[in-house]
């Protein structure tokens, strides 16, 4: 995808989406942390469904170390992973708490010394909370950077370089979330529906589905 091609690419997704953001839900930076860590392998939905009630007892790292690791459990048991997710998020919250006063850290490097909190991770909460031009690459981002030609890459950490390199300096901030939310409900993996693509005139993959119910299977 040429230069002109990816800015194009980007200024149809805004004008749909001026304002793009994260659909876990949280109240601070702290509650982000901890819905992203918990949302690994795991829905926005479904993550939002369990920290819905968690969040309104909990929103800071010292009332979570108050609740305990069982008493956390019992508020994420329906998310997978949760016995390990626990454990995560109250060792990140100790961390928080002896050594950065209860704050979240404003840096990907101290960020990913968290139990828990990888690259990914890290990069959402830099660009959720504190406004950093990062890129969290998922499964949703490295299917269409892929798929689409925007960003081609065998690794996720490959297609996040390319995505630092490419992507034009009005939309970095707001990148990431278009191309989750472009891979969600329209570049989906089994089928994508390019009949109803905004940029599918500007995407290298062939062929494409122009007929709902075509049902053709992508990778």
């Amino acid at each position: 995808m040429k230069k002109d091609q990816i800015f194009e690419f980007f200024r149809r997704l805004a004008e749909l989406n001026p304002s793009p953001e994260t659909e876990l839900e949280f109240g601070n930076t702290y509650q982000l942390l901890v819905a992203v860590v918990l949302s690994a392998q795991a829905t926005d939905v479904g993550v939002n469904k369990a920290t819905r009630a968690l969040f309104r007892e909990v929103k800071t790292p010292q009332q979570m170390l108050d609740l305990g690791e069982e008493g956390l459990k019992q508020h994420i048991k329906t998310i997978g992973l949760f016995n390990s997710k626990a454990k995560n998020v109250i060792g990140l919250s100790q961390i928080l708490v002896e050594r950065y006063g209860g704050e979240v850290p404003e840096d990907r490097d101290a960020l990913v010394e968290l139990p828990g909190v990888g690259r990914k991770t890290a990069n959402v909460v830099m660009n959720c909370a504190f406004g950093a031009e990062t890129f969290a690459v998922d499964t949703h981002i490295f299917r269409v950077g892929n798929r689409t030609g925007l960003a081609k890459g065998k690794t996720p950490l490959a297609v996040e370089k390319q995505l630092e390199k490419k992507v034009p300096g009005p939309f970095r901030v707001g990148a990431h979330h278009w191309l989750i939310l472009h891979g969600r409900y329209i570049c989906k993996a089994r089928t994508p529906e390019c009949w109803r693509c905004p940029v599918v005139d500007l995407c290298a993959y062939k062929p494409k589905i122009m007929e709902k119910g075509a049902g053709r299977k992508a990778s």
